[in-house]
């Protein structure tokens, strides 16, 4: 980063506030960001750091009283138009472009190029061909974007962000959908970015990230400005109390003691798609939690769906309790006993224009039925208490509709949906995901108390401090294999090195040197 000292802010927030209906989202929060710096913005999921930053992008506008200054002066950000023209560039997770159009037309999206009233789409691609090769794109203006995958795709948001001349770029949870050799690509262009003195505001959960990047690190908790670390200010403990008033130690609460298994509560035999996946086999033990670990594109997903029937296999034995169960799809599955949380919680899990009461009880209302189909709604509302008591989910009432929470709060009704079905066998698909530390203690405090009851739990997780922290035992996969088993009997420790010799086949030597 530029020395403070020797350069004016290009973005002061000050004292900027924000009311909703019954919520106030922030109080008086303040932001500084200097050009040719990283400064990364955290805080658990509802904390107001999304809020913040579209009344930044005029998605949101600010209450009264409140300032933005850009170059010093005070501006009025009336709308995305009004923020584009200040410079303001925002790449959201979700995003924000028309798959069936070109790169070009998506870059100029909302400023066409026109001659006479038509579109000049030769024009735009020729201007816009020389930032694609300055961002080292591998694909033409004239690709279509539905061909395109998610890491291209936000190379054509950030050419977007370049051909308008955007100064400041804000980017939330870049890296969520991307694999770690996409992740390291995408941090060499941000380096290249702010070397050019371009000011990126970057939101992000993962503390690795935040170090490796962040020249300033701000942290907003319940709506409001905590403080901001320099970078030779950060550390886990610091971040962490900053954003949850509390300390990490014990944040990972696993301890691998020797390890004494309860009885098989699922048998997988030979578990194979013809495809990705190869014969797996494994036993999970009533009370265990088991990993499952492995590279971007090991299998683990695949395989975990093919037990649970929600992607058809070819080959393949399965056992609940000792007991063969023929599971042809996701009910049957269910029938057994077994639920499965997915990782696309948006996608596949969650009916986000339903309440959170209905999505907690879609799957357990038949249940409790009356005669005749009734549902009984006296018991739907008070299982949705229950649920968001015991699981602390934040929502001011289980009326609201479950797109309007935070990741963290998704997820904890997703996953109170499944818990309403009392599980033998728990599947949770990178169970936190884009959710904050806060939640995150929670999701493992609730997979504790699951194993403590005699749950079997399996944890796919592309987090290895995770995978480590929560898990008895670890299967390692591999090009759609299980190539090895750390801790139980195996002999061998859960680490993260002793995790990674396995996942990229270093081979036996090195994983005697990670023990």
């Amino acid at each position: 980063m530029r020395d403070e000292q020797d350069c004016k802010p290009v973005l002061e927030m000050r004292a900027i506030s924000k009311t909703f209906p019954g919520v106030k989202a922030l109080r008086e929060v303040a932001l500084t960001l200097y050009p040719g710096e990283v400064h990364s913005l955290m805080g658990e999921n509802g904390a107001g750091k999304s809020t913040l930053m579209k009344i930044l992008s005029g998605a949101y506008t600010a209450d009264a009283g409140g300032e933005i200054r850009i170059d010093g002066e005070t501006v009025v950000i009336d709308g995305p138009q009004s923020a584009r023209e200040l410079g303001v560039a925002v790449i959201y997770q979700e995003l924000a472009l028309c798959p069936s159009l070109s790169v070009a037309e998506n870059i100029y999206l909302g400023r066409e190029l026109r001659h006479g009233g038509r579109i000049a789409r030769r024009e735009m691609e020729a201007a816009c061909a020389d930032i694609l090769t300055r961002l080292g794109a591998g694909f033409a203006p004239d690709t279509i974007v539905s061909t395109l995958s998610i890491a291209e795709r936000q190379l054509v948001e950030i050419a977007r962000a370049l051909q308008a001349k955007a100064r400041i770029l804000v980017m939330d949870e870049p890296t969520t959908p991307l694999s770690s050799r996409e992740t390291d690509r995408l941090f060499a262009l941000i380096r290249t970015l702010r070397a050019e003195g371009m000011a990126i505001v970057y939101v992000s959960h993962r503390m690795a990230e935040i170090y490796e990047l962040s020249d300033r690190v701000s942290v907003l908790r319940d709506g409001s400005y905590v403080g901001t670390l320099s970078r030779a200010e950060l550390s886990a403990d610091a971040l962490v109390r900053m954003m949850v008033g509390r300390d990490i130690t014990g944040f990972y609460k696993k301890e691998h003691q020797p390890y004494d298994p309860g009885k098989v509560v699922l048998s997988a035999r030979n578990i194979a798609d013809g495809r990705r996946v190869k014969p797996c086999s494994f036993d999970l033990h009533a009370g265990e939690v088991l990993g499952i670990a492995g590279l971007v594109g090991a299998g683990r997903t695949e395989l975990a769906r093919l037990i649970f029937g929600a992607d058809e296999r070819v080959s393949g034995e399965i056992e609940i309790d000792g007991v063969p169960v023929a599971i042809r799809g996701p009910l049957d599955a269910i029938d057994a006993g077994m639920v499965y949380l997915t990782e696309d919680r948006k996608g596949r899990g969650l009916f986000l224009d339903m309440s959170v009461r209905d999505n907690i009880n879609v799957c357990a209302c038949s249940r409790d039925a009356r005669s005749g189909g009734v549902l009984n709604l006296a018991r739907a509302r008070q299982r949705a208490e229950d649920a968001i008591r015991e699981l602390a989910i934040k929502v001011p009432s289980a009326k609201v509709n479950v797109g309007a929470l935070s990741g963290g709060n998704k997820q904890k009704v997703l996953l109170s949906r499944l818990l309403e079905l009392h599980p033998k066998v728990l599947i949770l698909d990178e169970p936190t995901r884009g959710v904050d530390i806060g939640a995150k203690s929670e999701i493992y405090r609730i997979i504790n108390e699951l194993a403590r009851r005699g749950v079997g739990v399996i944890v796919i997780s592309s987090e290895l401090p995770e995978v480590v922290g929560t898990a008895d035992r670890v299967l390692v996969m591999r090009e759609g294999e299980i190539v090895g088993e750390l801790g139980g009997y195996s002999g061998q420790p859960v680490t993260q090195e002793s995790i990674i010799a396995l996942a990229t086949g270093a081979g036996p030597e090195t994983l005697k040197q990670a023990a």
